[in-house]
């Protein structure tokens, strides 16, 4: 390197970087954390940090023993990476010519943390700066990696091929993509598939990983090397190490859904491979194996060629289901822990989902059992961890609750539920042996995973279990009595599951000798004295009052008496899952919610919770949703709860938006979480509804002028989700505040044409933006019908961006609806001003119209249409058949007077000035189908 440091400055760098780690010298700590944050105004801060990270021992003159400068070049690794991230464009060209020196020195260290914070520079250089910005990168990475010297250390090659692998994951498009004539990954995934042969373990399980990041993408190169890497992946198949077997499991699930062609003709062996794989003592390969059978069920095509092997795959499925001796001591004996208060991580609730974003590069380190606690300041220190980095040494895997995670067990039993879905009876047949032997094992782990089993299929098989179900259900009533809380968990998992066949029972006698114990065995369980069991119970319950529906009216007394002591009882994770029951209740009684005798019971137990969150708190959002039902269910009866609940969401909406200004105006500050905007907005909307008019507009216009100038602000909001909820409170405003939002609408309406312009859909975020578009079409719709002659400037756009949606065979058939019904509806009072255009749109705007189910929406926007026809009736010409088709086809019997006397006589005066203008009108007529002609002939004076 040319530039060299200033010793003084290097050694006070230093120092400061040991002592920001420090946990014994909380003064030292304090004192350097100051220092270093002034450093960032140094313009020479960075070519400091990119010499110590690439120095292996400490320069001449400072004294640090290996495992303290170890530290200091992690501690510079770090901060390097995140000012790369948050200030690339303001590092001076010098610096960044050394850093470009430093990451290939860290790349071949010989400590591989080191090797992995180099690679995590490099990712974060090229995402920063484009590909092209260091072209040599990748080809001195390639150089490494071939070894065609002979002279590159284990190490090196260690080292390159993890960056590429994280290169590869945080680039994977730009790679992809042409840039003069040359995709880059047509060079590169050649090189990764010879790199597999490579005689070091950790170079071929990386380069594994970096071709699995395309194994799911359809890119040229994949086409071009998918032979290639099919060959090599058979070869792997046997390697010795597991984790390369892993990878090469997760290449075989991913190609399911790219490449099924290439995979059927050797499906045979890829099963028994998988069997083999899924009974290894690794629990993450034996997972990734089991994934298999997952991606193959759920694949269109491809789940029918298991059918020869299903009797050979359940039996795995099925040891796997039990808990292994790992698993039972993890879950350490559960006990009554009702009174426990939860963890703070527990409160989030987690649903165990796949980890799909896996790290591109997991190695381990064996320094990071040393300086434990300067570990956890490194990890904190990161603004952004990527996987591989320290928190992989905190987080030690296998730590988790075996409840909380993905797991071979959890794995197996989807597997086995997809299976069912698939093969239905045969699947049952296979698992009855099973069940008879296990479901009253005297080991508990048999008795849960037969349970388990019994839940898995009750979907796919339900119509060859129905026989067996008198005989079971009692059975699994007693097993919530089971001394092991994992026992009565699983029950209450099962019992949810079949409950639609017990609240469908026809005999009130069957009823009331399944439904109802079941009911109250799971209700009981919702106070169960374990926390894990309550939960259970709640989630059952909210799955039962989804199945059982309007069945629950005679017993919703017991219910809300149950849910009020959940209330009093619960800690925070269970309450999450209570405010689920409270809502499905409220969804499927509706208004029989708002009985005195229910409602008194229930709403102060909500306020006690509605008086006792903060603001701040994530309760809120549960919260919020839950008022959101109960709001609609009890409609105007909610009016005593109405005016402090309104007042206080147009205080969070405030709020929220005020921290986002700040947030985004000094990076110092976290921007705050969006789901206070969504359900909010989202409550607000389910007020409007629910009250008489008069009373909603009252709470409206005393949150003037801030609500409607708020609602604005969350239209223009970046995340998708709150625009979905404030285009959907816009709409709900037009139809019952309207004259208090009229005033706003010349600010409003050009910010909804905005969002209808279909160029400003990025393909990332495709389906949040069409939900969007689709509320901001449904919204223009109710406003066209209420602004009536208001709408005339906006005219001109709003058709256009209607006509550009409706005439896109990308969009999706519900948005192309909304958008067709929202041109109607502009035709009622602006048909003069549409019915030049009309040639543009009246193919499409038929053709959307079939789809369309009988509403007063599709009423009101036929009758516009039809107001624009007769203002221009020559332009139909080429339209007219499906016209008059639709008109002999309309059918709405439910459909109130006066709109539909008014959609009659529209469209009966249409008729006429088509009988004066065509002189053959009966041999027109007698073009349509047979029953057409009648039903005009009967419904209309022709």
């Amino acid at each position: 390197m040319d530039w060299q440091p200033n010793p003084e400055s290097l050694r006070t760098l230093a120092a400061c970087l040991k002592d920001s780690l420090s946990g014994f010298d909380k003064a030292a700590q304090k004192q350097a954390e100051v220092m270093l944050a002034q450093a960032k105004a140094s313009p020479d801060l960075n070519s400091y940090l990119a010499y110590i990270f690439s120095s292996a021992g400490p320069p001449a003159g400072l004294a640090q023993s290996p495992n303290d400068w170890h530290l200091v070049r992690s501690a510079a690794a770090v901060m390097l990476k995140n000012n790369v991230k948050s200030n690339y464009k303001q590092i001076p060209e010098t610096s960044i010519a050394l850093i470009k020196l430093a990451v290939p020195m860290g790349i071949q260290d010989s400590n591989s943390q080191i090797r992995s914070y180099a690679g995590n520079i490099a990712t974060e250089m090229i995402q920063r700066g484009g590909l092209y910005s260091w072209p040599e990168l990748l080809q001195e990475l390639l150089k490494l990696l071939g070894n065609e010297s002979g002279q590159v250390s284990n190490e090196a090659q260690e080292g390159a091929m993890a960056a590429m692998a994280k290169i590869c994951e945080d680039n994977t498009k730009l790679l992809e993509r042409e840039h003069n004539g040359q995709r880059p990954l047509n060079v590169l995934l050649p090189k990764f598939i010879q790199a597999t042969k490579s005689p070091l373990p950790k170079v071929r399980a990386q380069a594994l990983t970096a071709i699995n990041i395309f194994t799911p993408r359809k890119s040229q190169a994949m086409l071009n090397s998918i032979d290639d890497l099919l060959q090599h992946l058979f070869f792997l198949a046997e390697d010795p190490v597991a984790d390369v077997r892993r990878q090469v499991c997760r290449a075989f699930v991913r190609l399911v859904e790219t490449r099924p062609d290439k995979l059927l003709p050797h499906l045979s062996g890829l099963v028994e491979y998988i069997i083999s794989q899924q009974k290894s003592d690794d629990e993450d390969l034996a997972c990734e194996a089991a994934e298999f059978w997952l991606s193959v069920g759920e694949h269109d095509d491809l789940w029918r060629s298991l059918e020869p092997y299903i009797q050979k795959i359940i039996p795995v499925l099925l040891e796997c289901m039990v808990y292994s001796p790992e698993d039972i001591a993890m879950l350490g004996g559960e006990s009554d822990d009702e009174d426990e208060e939860d963890r703070e991580e527990d409160i989030k609730p987690q649903f165990a989902k796949k980890n799909l974003k896996r790290g591109a590069n997991t190695e381990g380190s064996a320094e990071a059992s040393q300086n434990g606690n300067a570990y956890e300041r490194l990890a904190s220190m990161d603004d952004d961890l990527e996987e591989g980095e320290i928190d992989d040494e905190l987080d030690e895997e296998g730590d988790e609750n075996p409840d909380e995670k993905w797991t071979l067990r959890k794995c197996s039993a989807a597997a086995l539920d997809v299976f069912a879905t698939d093969f239905g009876g045969p699947v049952f047949t296979s698992i009855l042996p099973y069940l008879q032997t296990n479901l009253k094992h005297e080991d508990w782990p048999y008795r849960e995973a037969a349970v388990l089993a019994l839940g898995a299929v009750a979907e796919g098989c339900m119509d060859v279990v129905i026989p067996h179900l008198p005989e079971l259900i009692p059975y699994l009533i007693s097993l919530l009595d089971d001394p092991e809380p994992v026992v009565r968990t699983i029950t209450c998992w099962t019992l949810g599951r079949y409950s639609a066949w017990a609240a469908n029972l026809r005999d009130p006698a069957q009823r009331q000798t399944y439904f109802v114990p079941m009911m109250d065995g799971i209700l009981r369980k919702m106070v169960d004295k374990n926390k894990k069991v309550q939960e259970a119970g709640a989630s059952a319950m909210a799955n039962l009052e989804e199945k059982a529906g309007k069945q629950l009216e005679p017993f919703c007394g017991p219910i809300i008496q149950q849910y009020v002591v959940c209330f009093n009882k619960y800690k925070d994770k269970n309450r999450w899952i209570l405010y689920d029951c409270v809502q499905t209740l409220a969804e499927h009684i509706g208004p029989v919610l708002a009985r005195p005798e229910l409602c008194n019971q229930l709403m102060p137990a909500l306020i006690d919770r509605w008086q006792k969150v903060p603001d701040q708190s994530r309760e809120m959002f549960p919260l919020l949703e839950c008022l959101s039902y109960v709001a609609i269910a009890l409609g105007d009866a909610f009016t005593p709860y109405a005016e402090p609940i309104f007042a206080r969401c147009v205080n969070i909406i405030h709020q929220n938006l005020e921290q986002t200004l700040a947030a985004n105006n000094n990076p110092d500050f976290d921007q705050p979480d969006k789901d206070f905007l969504v359900t909010s907005l989202d409550l607000l909307s389910a007020i409007i509804q629910a009250l008489d008019d008069v009373k909603a507009v009252k709470l409206v216009q005393s949150s003037q002028p801030a609500f409607f100038e708020l609602l604005s602000f969350c239209m223009e909001d970046p995340a998708d989700q709150v625009q979905q909820s404030a285009y959907a409170l816009l709409g709900d405003c037009s139809k019952f505040v309207f004259e208090q939002l009229k005033p706003f609408l010349p600010s409003i309406l050009p910010i909804l044409l905005k969002r209808l312009d279909l160029e400003n859909i990025l393909d990332e975020e495709v389906d949040e933006s069409f939900a969007v578009v689709n509320n901001a079409c449904w919204s223009a719709g109710e406003i066209a019908m209420q602004y009536k002659k208001g709408m005339a400037p906006f005219v001109p756009e709003l058709l256009q961006r209607c006509v550009e949606i409706i005439s896109n065979p990308g969009v999706p058939p519900g948005v192309t609806e909304n958008a067709a019904i929202a041109l109607g509806r502009l035709g009622l009072d602006n048909y003069d001003l549409l019915a030049p255009h009309l040639a543009k749109f009246s193919e499409e705007f038929l053709k959307a119209m079939d789809d369309i189910d009988p509403s007063e929406e599709k009423a009101t926007a036929f009758k516009g249409f039809s107001m624009v026809v007769a203002h221009n009736p020559q332009t139909m010409e080429k339209d007219l058949l499906h016209f008059f088709t639709s008109i002999a086809r309309y059918r709405d019997l439910k459909l109130q007077n006066p709109v539909k006397q008014e959609l009659h006589e529209i469209l009966q005066n249409v008729l006429n000035i088509y009988r004066q203008l065509i002189p053959q009108f009966n041999d027109f007529i007698a073009q349509l189908q047979p029953q057409d002609q009648q039903a005009l002939k009967a419904t209309y004076a022709l």
